[in-house]
């Protein structure tokens, strides 16, 4: 698998909305039409290093059109750079096993080897060696004055909202989310293909009831999906409190107590739930029972 998150139907919605055809994006990237359909179909997945010139191709940003979880590893740095492990190889003057030994975390990148392949992934020698502990197991400290840009797009919200609102739960697909839009307009408002148009960008407006629809279907204040609304770092607290709270009122975590592990939550779990919930509307005085 590409080091990036691949998601077929993502890419048929981008394709789609650059009114090109599979033989036409094929062309773009180096493979042929039916290989650009398997992948769109979900049978075949792209090696990473064609990530960036599919995203080029397409008009998308590489971050947003293929996310990836946590800090950059030395394959993510290699694959960003269009380079296959032969032509990185190529460029440090060795067989390929420098390169994936690294990449595997077996072994360590000579110190002859750093600079070459820094300047070679467009990285100073710093991120490459940071990359390499990646590779190794070893993961750096997050700045807690780092901060991910805000969301803007209705896309990113969704894309954010799927990303860090189902910790320990499995986000809804495109499918689901276009069905309960639908259920919440109650007529057909949106298609699945319009649902992975706005999470690719391809696709950046959406009508009152789609987003309406999607603030339901995502849990969150309609107020959201405005265009002057955004999920920046102070907000972010406050969306998980009304994702919480609106759990709470709806049953979903005191069903919690009857599913459990036999037994149901000890004493101190819920006196634990109990304590936060109380800080939350502390915190969020606006949000009343009920609402």
């Amino acid at each position: 698998m590409p080091p990036r998150q691949f998601d077929g139907k993502r890419v048929r919605a981008a394709r789609r909305g650059m009114d090109l055809n599979l033989d036409e994006l094929g062309a773009e990237v180096g493979v042929s039409g039916p290989t650009v359909s398997r992948w769109e179909n979900g049978e075949d997945h792209p090696k990473g290093e064609k990530l960036p010139a599919i995203a080029a191709a397409l008009g998308q940003p590489l971050d947003v059109l293929f996310p990836h979880d946590g800090p950059a590893d030395l394959q993510l740095l290699r694959c960003d750079a269009g380079l296959s492990v032969a032509q990185a190889a190529a460029i440090i003057g060795t067989s390929r096993a420098p390169v994936s030994n690294a990449e595997s975390g077996r072994r360590r990148l000579s110190d002859a080897y750093v600079l070459p392949l820094a300047e070679a992934y467009g990285v100073t020698e710093a991120v490459l060696l940071a990359a390499q502990d990646c590779s190794f197991g070893l993961r750096p400290a997050a700045s807690r004055h780092e901060q991910a840009p805000a969301p803007r797009t209705i896309g990113e919200k969704i894309n954010y909202l799927l990303e860090h609102g189902y910790a320990g739960q499995e986000a809804p697909s495109d499918d689901e989310i276009a069905r309960a839009v639908n259920a919440h307009a109650g007529e057909a408002v949106v298609t699945v293909e319009d649902i992975a148009s706005l999470r690719t960008g391809a696709t950046t407006d959406a009508s009152d009831a789609v987003r309406a629809g999607l603030a339901d279907a995502l849990q969150v204040d309609a107020a959201l999906f405005q265009d002057d609304a955004e999920v920046n770092p102070a907000a972010r607290e406050f969306l998980e409190a009304i994702r919480f709270l609106g759990s709470i009122q709806r049953g979903q975590i005191l069903g919690l107590a009857a599913r459990g592990n036999g037994g149901g939550l000890s004493t101190e779990m819920m006196a634990t739930i109990n304590n936060l919930v109380g800080e939350l509307r502390h915190k969020l005085p606006e949000v009343q029972d009920g609402d």
